[in-house]
């Protein structure tokens, strides 16, 4: 194997194309990927030392494989945290967190306007098992505050939101969480470490779907936690080996790689939102447009501060159209008109995607969770790619213009 220390102090654009394991003893310069469920031991006694974490080495696929770790270490170097542990999903980091640190008894306290798996998988999953979630106004400090119990356990917060791109104050909601004896959980999807880094502003923990915009070409499924060694692998790990929400070598091969890119893209990706957020802004048929980088944002102060300048790359419009059922087919008109842009649920993408989210994301949630979620029939979701703008303006001009 071929070491090579990489010095203190490196930014963020260096350490998405140096920072992963060393080179092995064939000196690739590009991460070697390893497909492989097992890995050989010099003897039995060697074995019985790694199986038992006595002695660092790989030993089985659902436990830690070379290719798993680069990606791992290069998540944690990018979002400032001691480590990081890759998942299936962006889902199976959350259920991850969730089996790590709650029990029976145990409080939540999460956004309202989260994702609608997300919501789902701690009001109805996690519920079976005697966890109880309160869900709080996302962007108002004082309701974290006032439903924090004596059993509360976590904060979980995902900003900006999905699909709304609501902005929650993350030092804020940390200080409540550490004052409670709690830890803060920070769904950085949106933003990446790109544009955010939660535990400059005191998240405990990170979690990420690298099936987006790590991966940025939407072409594998991945998920990952961020956070202390104490907790990624005393605490996770174990989740991992035992329930085997486990990364796949190859996934997380591709998810490296797209690393590499993030900062530009995010960068570019997000400069292209604005565009179209502005112009959107202005046309008649659109009655608000949801995201951080319009000055007209309700935390748009607070979203330049923790985003390093920039809105990203998703935004939400509502069209205008009268009543749920008009509203609803007004925003399928506009959907359907689209002839660049995908028709698909996924975002991250170099791709321009557009959805409709009281049908597909929050197609599960009962109505009054989409209502309270602020997620009407008139609402459409835009991850912006790489595309021209005046492109993507006149594809979303074709269904607009027939409202």
């Amino acid at each position: 194997m071929i070491k090579k220390q990489l010095p203190p102090g490196l930014h963020i654009d260096t350490l998405a194309v140096r920072a992963g394991i060393d080179a092995s003893q064939y000196g690739e310069n590009s991460e070697a990927l390893y497909l492989t469920s097992g890995f050989l031991q010099p003897d039995a006694a060697t074995a019985a030392r790694r199986f038992a974490g006595a002695e660092e080495g790989f030993t089985y696929g659902r436990t830690s494989n070379p290719t798993v770790t680069a990606f791992e270490n290069r998540l944690a170097a990018l979002e400032g945290t001691e480590a990081a542990i890759g998942a299936s999903s962006g889902m199976g980091a959350i259920l991850m967190m969730g089996m790590g640190l709650l029990k029976a008894g145990d409080h939540v306290i999460c956004s309202n306007s989260m994702f609608g798996s997300t919501i789902n998988l701690f009001a109805k999953e996690f519920g079976k098992f005697g966890v109880e979630t309160s869900f709080v106004s996302q962007t108002d400090a004082a309701q974290w505050k006032a439903a924090l119990k004596p059993t509360t356990k976590l904060l979980f917060a995902e900003t900006p939101t999905n699909p709304l791109t609501d902005v929650c104050d993350i030092q804020a909601l940390a200080d409540i969480a550490h004052n409670a004896g709690a830890r803060l959980a920070v769904d950085n999807c949106f933003c990446s470490p790109a544009l955010q880094r939660p535990a400059q502003m005191g998240a405990d923990l990170i979690i990420h779907s690298g099936t987006k915009y790590l991966d940025g070409q939407g072409r594998v499924m991945a998920g990952a936690i961020c956070g202390p060694s104490s907790l990624i692998v005393d605490v996770f790990g174990p989740v991992v080996r035992t329930a085997g929400m486990v990364l796949s070598p190859f996934n997380a091969w591709v998810v490296l790689k797209g690393m590499e890119t993030l900062r530009i893209r995010m960068q570019a990706q997000s400069a292209n939102a604005l565009a179209v957020a502005q112009w959107l802004q202005e046309h008649p048929k659109v009655a608000r447009v949801y995201y951080p980088g319009l000055a007209s944002h309700p935390q748009h102060e607070l979203a330049m501060r923790q985003q390093s300048g920039l809105g990203g790359a998703v935004l939400s419009f509502d069209v205008r159209g009268g009543d749920p059922e008009a509203l609803r087919a007004n925003a399928f008109r506009v959907i359907d008109s689209a002839q660049v842009i995908s028709i698909a649920t996924n975002l991250g993408d170099t791709k321009s995607i557009i959805t409709h989210p009281g049908t597909t994301s929050h197609g599960r949630l009962s109505e009054a969770q989409r209502q309270a979620a602020g997620i009407g029939q008139g609402l459409i979701r835009l991850a912006v790619g790489l595309e021209h703008t005046d492109d993507i303006k006149a594809d979303l001009s074709r269904g607009l213009e027939m409202l």
